[in-house]
C-alpha cells in the first residue's frame, strides 16, 4: 500500500460521521412519515461533515447520486445517519450515507435510506484543489475497499 493509500485509509476511519435525530411532526409529511426533502438535507449535511473532516478544506457539493428510499420513517422514530468517504480522487471525493431507523420503544433497526454525495475541494476563487495536498495522485480512484 502506497503512502497516499495509507493516508486515505487513515482519514476515512477518522472522518466517519454519525448523527442521531428524533423524527417529530414538524419534519413529517401528510403520511406522518419523514419528509423526503428533510431526509436529503440531513444526508447532505452529514456527508459534508464527513468530507470536510476527511480533507479539512473548503468543499462544494457537486452531485448526489442515486438515493434509495427503502422504508418509510414514521414520526416518533429515531434515525441515525452514517456518512463515510467511499472514493477519493485528485480534487474530489464521494461520501456514502446510510440512514437507519429504529422505534423509540423497540429493539433493532433497519436501513431505510442510502445514497452518496460528491464534493470538490476548492480554493478562495472556487477553483478545484487537491483533496490531499502533499500526496501525489495515483492512477484511478481509491476508496474504502
Amino acid at each position: 500500500m502506497s503512502p497516499r493509500e495509507q493516508e486515505i485509509q487513515r482519514r476515512i476511519a477518522l472522518s466517519e460521521t454519525r448523527v442521531t435525530k428524533a423524527v417529530f411532526p414538524p419534519s413529517t409529511n401528510h403520511h406522518n412519515t419523514l419528509f423526503g426533502g428533510t431526509a436529503l438535507a440531513w444526508m447532505d449535511e452529514v456527508s459534508f461533515i464527513a468530507a470536510t473532516r476527511f480533507c479539512r478544506l473548503p468543499l462544494v457539493t457537486v452531485s448526489s447520486d442515486r438515493i434509495d428510499f427503502k422504508h418509510a420513517i414514521p414520526a416518533g422514530s429515531i434515525v441515525e445517519l452514517v456518512g463515510r468517504v467511499s472514493k477519493v480522487g485528485n480534487t474530489s471525493l464521494k461520501v456514502a450515507v446510510e440512514v437507519f431507523v429504529e422505534g423509540l420503544y423497540q429493539e433493532g433497526r433497519e436501513r431505510a435510506i442510502s445514497g452518496s454525495f460528491s464534493f470538490v475541494a476548492v480554493d478562495e476563487r472556487q477553483r478545484p484543489v487537491p483533496v490531499l495536498p502533499g500526496f501525489a495522485p495515483e492512477a484511478g480512484v481509491r476508496g474504502a475497499g
